[in-house]
């Protein structure tokens, strides 16, 4: 007798209710904050272009904050270092309740998502270092299309694609998660120069301090706070790029729920935070980073250049062509099969969608090339083209599949017992099967009723005028 075959796991199946309402709750956010980050950059856009552009510059260099400790920044550095480690705090517990509840915990089905991200990471990377290559260009800005932007990509989605089946935004959350992993080492590893290592110690001290008070159960915002501040100050600092702070607090938040909790502590704070995150540190962020002079040379001067030509052609091809190509020879040296009602263009549609990179291929932008003010103001205007075109791409690839889409979608939502979950949540129910049955019987009989009452008509419609 033949051996069975092993069963091959599922890629992009049905998600497990207390994941998909988690995913539900965290999306509406973004969302919303996605949608504020386009009104920013378009305002953005608009102030540097107009004759108002002069006031633009004045806001933005306005230096302001404690000279003494080392802080004294202009407005768009306190949005660049400042609101942006919020937004990295928010990364570093989503990341972490990834790894221990959420889509990473399990290797086997890590697998995916994470060679998905380090493929559309190298692959924009090499477009990048190819395209210079041959213009004979600067190698610097290799990082700046190799991030993924879910706020930008999900306002996208909030407009063109808002049946998109849940597994497939699972997805696209868990890519930019990891995504930003390999954003932050790239940031700290790459874009540390000098190192005051004093402030480095102190930060490493405060840090340590914050870990022990979360493992002795200390609450209330006024202690965290504060201390959190002056590790953002100490890492700032230390020459490492303050936002790392963030995403180490974020990280040691403790992501798993105990008996009796309906929240973990990191979910709890991530819901607290996330809105601020989303809502004000990422739009500002933007207002201020995305505000760079547009007119009919400088656009052209985006396809000419290498460095910008490479930026854009790295969010466009590379993006599409890592995550794609990484998720499928994933899933093929994986025997993880498709969703069956799914297809491998709606996974080159979302990976099409990973080529939107706004936020920190924004910062990496500056960072890359701090001292070269037009090369920076040339490579944001090559990464707002860049993710325009991706995101032209993927709303194209996903409307070819919105009827199918919305199809899914409906299923998904469809709670006929009116119990508040998805009836897909409970076939194997029996309670589920006995409501329904009950259901189908009041339906019923009220169909006998009134077949009978129709037919009593019908009867005295034939008697004599």
């Amino acid at each position: 007798m033949a051996a069975p075959k092993n069963r091959r796991s599922v890629f992009l199946g049905r998600l497990p209710l207390p994941e998909r309402n988690y995913l539900a709750d965290a999306l509406r956010t973004e969302t919303v904050g996605g949608v504020l980050l386009l009104v920013a950059a378009v305002a953005a856009l608009i102030w540097a272009n107009t004759p108002l552009r002069d006031s633009y510059q004045s806001v933005s260099s306005f230096h302001f904050g404690p000279g003494s400790l080392g802080l004294n920044l202009s407005v768009q550095h306190w949005a660049a270092d400042g609101l942006l480690a919020v937004f990295f705090f928010v990364a570093g517990i989503e990341l972490k309740r990834e790894l221990v509840a959420g889509e990473l915990r399990d290797p086997k089905a890590a697998v995916l998502p994470v060679v998905a991200a380090v493929c559309g990471m190298a692959a924009p990377a090499l477009v990048y270092f190819t395209v210079v290559s041959a213009g004979d260009g600067s190698t610097a800005g290799w990082a700046v299309p190799t991030a993924t932007d879910i706020a930008f990509a999900l306002a996208v989605l909030a407009v063109i694609g808002t049946s998109l089946p849940s597994a497939l935004r699972a997805f696209l959350l868990t890519l930019a998660v990891v995504d930003d992993l390999f954003a932050i080492l790239i940031i700290a590893v790459f874009f540390t120069q000098k190192l005051n290592f004093a402030a480095l110690g102190f930060a490493v001290l405060g840090l340590a301090v914050f870990w022990l008070l979360l493992h002795k159960g200390v609450r209330g915002w006024y202690v965290y706070v504060p201390l959190g501040i002056v590790n953002w100050a100490l890492m700032y600092n230390s020459g490492v790029h303050a936002t790392i702070a963030g995403v180490a607090m974020g990280l040691m938040l403790r992501c798993t729920r105990r008996e009796g909790e309906a929240h973990s502590p990191g979910e709890h704070i991530e819901h607290l935070v996330r809105p601020l995150s989303a809502g004000l540190a990422v739009p500002l962020f933007a207002l201020f980073s995305a505000g760079v002079a547009i007119s009919g040379g400088a656009l052209s001067d985006v396809f000419t250049r290498p460095e910008t030509l490479g930026v854009v052609l790295g969010l466009v091809a590379g993006k599409a062509i890592g995550v794609f190509g990484g998720t499928w020879l994933a899933a093929r040296f994986t025997k993880a099969e498709l969703n069956p009602d799914l297809k491998w263009p709606d996974v080159l549609a979302v990976a099409s969608l990973a080529g939107i990179g706004f936020t920190v291929s924004l910062l990496i932008g500056e960072l890359a090339f701090k001292d070269n003010q037009l090369l920076t103001d040339e490579i944001k205007a090559s990464v707002l083209v860049g993710s325009l075109i991706a995101a032209v791409v993927a709303s194209v690839l996903l409307k070819l599949r919105d009827n199918k889409y919305r199809k899914l979608c409906a299923a998904e939502e469809l709670d006929e017992d009116h119990d508040g979950i998805p009836d897909i949540y409970e076939q194997d129910n029996p309670a589920y099967h006995l409501r329904m049955a009950a259901i189908l019987e009041a339906k019923a009989a009220e169909h006998r009723r009134l077949a009978e009452v129709a037919a009593g008509r019908t009867t005295g419609d034939d008697g004599p005028a």
